[in-house]
């Protein structure tokens, strides 16, 4: 079973950072200096951000669907992020330090299934949450905060 994680795309985020701290605070957003690591995951280049950079912390909405499933939530971005390219089967090392929380949804944004596993565990529980040929997309969450950070595609 072959399946394929989604980051953000950079151009959704890149003029945030042309903003000064007034015109983010007015859209719910913090401009912040990463103060300890990891512990800022962006969730468009799928790393953790490093001591002293710039990263956006904004509110972001991550299901975008026509059910009782829609959500939305913070996430940080990197001053410097770039849109995560992925190999098909690739997992990023921001997760394998994590408890994750995955949430299973059919193709009309129902929720179908959820698990939480330690973020060494996750290639194992992706596939299996795959099994059930009924889900098509996973998000994972940060189960502690429950942050989004990516969703998990079929290949």
């Amino acid at each position: 079973m072959n399946f394929k994680l989604k980051s953000l795309q950079d151009v959704e985020f890149s003029s945030l950072f042309k903003l000064d701290n007034f015109e983010l605070e007015k859209i719910g957003a913090v401009r912040m200096i990463v103060d300890k690591f990891p512990g800022f995951p962006c969730r468009v280049s799928l790393q953790d951000a490093e001591l002293e950079e710039e990263v956006i912390l904004l509110p972001y909405q991550h299901h975008k669907t026509n059910s009782p499933y829609q959500a939305s939530g913070p996430i940080f971005v990197r001053k410097a992020a770039k849109t995560a390219i992925l190999d098909v089967n690739e997992i990023p090392k921001m997760f394998n330090h994590r408890l994750l929380s995955l949430r299973g949804y059919d193709k009309n944004g129902i929720m179908k299934d959820a698990s939480v596993t330690e973020g060494q565990n996750l290639r194992e529980q992706i596939i299996k949450v795959f099994e059930n040929e009924d889900i098509n997309y996973i998000h994972i969450h940060n189960a502690r905060p429950g942050c989004y950070n990516c969703v998990v595609e079929r290949v």
